[in-house]
């Protein structure tokens, strides 16, 4: 049993003091939040992470500990820290850790008790910072390491004392060009670069007493000596180990960056490497173990006694085959033992994952000799292990590693006296990595011929900017020391938890009740009062199952694809237009990330939290610049994630990330993400959203004190920023608290508000002053469709309650005027504005607008009205078919459920709008 004990920590965040949180006493009262297991107990506890919401004004920084049992009473350890702060100061959102246990319970019970401070009791981890390395010991392994050099841990080993890994490094291979057929480069000279990891820093958490994380940051450079070939550094990471008490695991987020260029920089491998010491070990006792379909896996020995001609003996070949030394060579018949030079040891094996539909297998004796191939199959979960029965081994393994392909695992020198694994996050065995743009220009040299293309394959195309320049990948990996080859059960069950990592969450209806993300939505047993309310539900969960289906069928994996989903389907081919334009990638387009982390929310559901984890995992990295002149912009949707010349804040804006961060218990990658964001502003100096349908755009310079900003699409992402940062408490929030305020009361004092849809930003102050075309504030009437679909209603809303009485009144009025009077006549639009708004669509996904104004307003006519444009205007209506139709032979490439009725843009709106409308009004439907 684990001692009951209280443990603290930081908020984690860049360049923040620490801030401990306080214990109670015993006679304070306090607060307990159930937690459950996602997927329900899983057969693995290696430690996790997790958040917590909390109502406003409920918890002090300084004057609350919290501590955790099981749902049978036995107290665990608990480390807490705060990752969000009420206006007010006190705690909204929490993450914690627990650490491994031998046995996984239902959930857990956290308490929250106010009281006096109490010093920490215990430290279960011991991390040793020493000038040239850092040492972790969670009690069931240690590993160590470097600050400087290329090896990112010198050494890992068991609670034994077993090194069982060692020289953990990152491996780069790429190509300055690729040989296309039938072109000129075919003759030109390719060079070839082999790179390694570099270490510019080494750091690690100060508070690690149940979870400790390191982080390594660096480049990629050639290492080698002697090597004739040069390349500047490039391809930048991040890698973070997170290592659990009690836990025999280290978790890896590995993060790079793309800072090359796209024709002349092509990637072939990125792996990571690990040295498994087998000196001393028989070849016959050295086991090779490589996951394959359905819990399956190879099960092999570097030199196999199984099968032979002669017989070792049965205990001889059932050691082996299970990882077990095998009995002394003495007592094995003669007729094998005195052979043994005549097997083949088999020093390499490779697996390989080219497609998500098929990997291969293969091994041979040694570099120079043919490789023999084995029985490959279909998925590849992403596991092997190298190791001894007496010497130990080590499990790597890759989460997604079939979805993310092509994908590799090589196990080599396994004969020697100390073999590698290599672990492929990208394979060599696959193409090079080609970002080239998918086409050359198509003579499109000017504006004019932009946009009339534009009018065609809706592709906003502009030479320059389909760059891949500064766009990010991050994966999962997961390292495991063992004293003894592993059962095949266990490693099998290793296998799932790589793939499906244990996650904890509170209830939606705790989640709910302390308005923790959101006054917007509500759980389904508060809003399914009416069989119509009940008939929304069933939509909501089709377009979920739907879209998760359709990642399935139509492969929507690869490295940089996979998370992502797409925009719009092509009736005729029966399939979706993966290759027209701006109808291909979807790229968070009118917020389909709202709508799946909201539909999450209320629910609950497994299926739900793994589909928008994928998601944001790509949203947040590949669709994102995080370096170059578009850092801080995202890319509009299209044939490739970074081809779109439309760079904007409004695929950037953080709000779509802010549901996983706090959901998470503070995902670190995710924190870095929206803490950056911070300077996203600086880029309107280097991008003009509107260059292109300028007047003037052949002689205007853009003025960071008078910015155009679009008080739809930009705000909303700006706003985004300011408050998450604000209330993460971020190295700037004091920065983004007054930018906030300063906008607010800018577009408040705009005469027509909202309406006005342009306003002059200053980037240092946030101040917003009237549009150039209306410097004395007569009045200007601009309103676009687009302005409220990139999550302005959430944010908005969020401000508005995380403020309460602080909220500028005026801005408050702005708001709920536009949300009345998007949706009005054109006689109420003029007798309000002195013009109607013109035409608007997407009248269904703002209906939840309406309905927010008809709540704040306590308006039942006008909560009617929001009913009527949900379900009476465009999008989906209660007639369409809610269901889809399977199709197979001859019209489609392969067997598909088609809803050829349904485009992303819809189901966002739908989503969004049922989700807040059944929160706001569901009594008037």
């Amino acid at each position: 049993m684990h001692p009951k004990v209280l443990i603290y920590s930081a908020l984690g965040l860049p360049c923040v003091a620490a801030r401990v949180l306080s214990a109670s006493n015993t006679n304070s009262s306090s607060d307990v939040v159930n937690v459950k297991w996602l997927d329900g107990k899983p057969a693995l506890n290696l430690g996790t992470t997790f958040g917590l919401p909390w109502p406003k004004g409920k918890h002090a920084r300084d004057q609350v500990t919290f501590s955790a049992v099981t749902d049978d009473g036995e107290a665990v350890a608990l480390q807490s820290w705060i990752t969000s702060y009420w206006a007010d100061g006190s705690i909204k959102w929490t993450g914690h850790a627990i650490p491994g246990s031998e046995a996984a319970p239902d959930g857990y019970k956290v308490t929250a008790s106010k009281g006096n401070r109490r010093a920490i009791k215990k430290r279960a981890i011991k991390v040793n910072k020493a000038q040239d390395e850092i040492t972790v010991d969670t009690g069931k392994l240690k590993a160590s390491f470097p600050r400087s050099g290329n090896v990112l841990v010198s050494s890992l080993s068991t609670s034994s004392g077993k090194v069982v890994g060692k020289n953990g490094k990152l491996v780069l291979q790429s190509q300055s060009g690729v040989a296309d057929t039938g072109d000129s480069s075919l003759n030109r000279e390719i060079d070839y670069y082999q790179l390694e990891s570099t270490i510019n820093t080494t750091t690690v958490d100060e508070d690690s007493s149940v979870r400790t994380l390191v982080t390594v940051r660096g480049d990629h450079r050639i290492i080698s000596e002697g090597s004739t070939a040069t390349h500047d550094p490039w391809i930048p990471f991040t890698v973070r180990f997170y290592l659990y008490a009690d836990s025999d695991t280290v978790k890896i987020v590995h993060t790079l960056l793309f800072d090359g260029e796209a024709d002349k920089d092509f990637i072939t491998g990125i792996g990571l490497r690990f040295d498994i010491p087998l000196a001393g070990e028989e070849l016959y006792d050295r086991h090779i173990r490589i996951a394959g379909v359905d819990g399956g896996l190879l099960n092999e020995a570097v030199q196999g006694i199984t099968g032979l001609r002669r017989d070792p003996g049965a205990a001889v070949r059932t050691a082996q085959f299970e990882g077990k030394k095998t009995p002394d060579v003495a007592t094995w018949a003669t007729t094998v033992s005195s052979r043994l030079q005549w097997i083949p040891a088999w020093n390499d094996y490779t697996l390989t994952q080219l497609s998500p539909d098929g990997f291969t297998l293969k091994k041979r004796t040694k570099a120079g000799q043919g490789w023999v191939k084995i029985p490959g199959g279909t998925r590849a979960p992403g596991l092997a292990y190298l190791g001894g029965a007496t010497t130990g081994g080590l499990a790597v393994g890759l989460r997604n590693f079939w979805k993310r392909y092509p994908t590799s695992i090589d196990i080599s020198n396994a004969a020697s006296d100390s073999g590698q694994i290599t672990l492929w996050l990208y394979s060599p065995a696959g193409e090079p990595m080609d970002l080239r743009p998918f086409h050359d220009g198509l003579g499109e040299d000017t504006y004019a011929k932009q946009l009339d293309a534009l009018e065609i394959t809706y592709e906003d195309y502009e030479g320059g900017y389909n760059t891949p320049h500064g766009i990010g990948r991050t994966n999962e990996i997961y390292i495991r020391p063992f004293d003894s080859t592993p059962s095949s059960d266990e490693l099998a069950a290793f296998t799932e938890f790589i793939n499906e990592p244990p996650v904890l969450v509170p209830q939606p209806e705790y989640i709910k009740e302390t308005e923790g993300i959101g006054t917007y939505w509500d759980v389904p047993n508060n809003t399914t009062t009416t069989q119509a309310a009940q008939t929304i539900e069933t939509h909501l969960d089709f377009l979920n199952k739907f879209y998760q289906g359709q990642i399935e069928q139509r492969r929507w994996y690869g490295f940089w694809d996979h998370g992502d989903f797409m925009h719009t389907y092509d009736t005729d081919r029966h399939t979706w237009r993966y290759d027209i334009g701006g109808y291909a990638w979807d790229n968070s387009e009118l917020s389909p990330d709202l709508f799946f982390w909201n539909y999450f929310l209320r629910t609950g559901r497994a299926d739900v939290y793994r589909f928008a984890e994928a998601h944001v995992r790509h949203t947040s990295e590949v669709d994102v610049y995080h370096l170059g002149n578009y850092s801080g912009f995202g890319t509009r949707h299209g044939v490739q994630h970074w081809g779109d010349s439309a760079k904007q804040i409004r695929v950037s804006t953080p709000i779509y990330r802010q549901i996983f961060y706090y959901v998470s218990g503070g995902d670190e990658r995710v924190g870095e993400l929206l803490h950056a964001l911070m300077d996203a502003d600086k880029t309107f100096l280097t991008v003009d959203p509107r260059r292109k349908i300028r007047e003037d755009n052949g002689t205007y310079v853009p003025d960071p004190t008078a910015i155009d900003l679009d008080l739809g699409i930009d705000f909303s992402g700006l706003a985004a920023i300011w408050l998450i940062e604000w209330e993460r408490r971020g190295p700037r929030w004091e920065e983004a608290k007054s930018k906030l305020n300063a906008t607010m009361h800018g577009i408040a004092s705009l005469k027509n508000g909202f309406v006005t849809g342009l306003g002059l930003y200053n980037i240092y102050t946030g101040d917003v002053k009237p549009p150039a075309t209306d410097p004395d504030n007569q009045g200007v009437v601009s309103v676009s469709h687009l302005s409220a679909s990139f999550g302005l209603p959430e944010i908005i809303a969020q401000i508005t309650y995380y403020m309460g009485e602080d909220l500028p009144a005026a801005f408050d009025k702005a708001w709920l005027d536009y949300c009345y009077y998007y949706g009005a006549g054109g006689a109420e639009q003029t007798a309000r504005y002195g013009a109607s708004f013109g035409s608007l669509n997407l009248r269904q996904g703002h209906s939840r607008l309406t309905a927010y104004a008809a709540r704040r307003l306590g308006n039942t006519t006008l909560a009617a009205r929001a009913w009527n444009e949900f379900l009476n205007t465009d999008g989906f209506a209660p007639t369409a078919p809610w269901a889809s139709v399977p199709l197979t032979g001859s019209q489609v490439l392969a067997p598909v459920d088609e809803a050829a009725w349904i485009s992303t843009n819809d189901v966002a709106l739908y989503g969004l709008a049922g989700i807040e409308n059944l929160a706001q009004v569901g009594y008037a439907i």
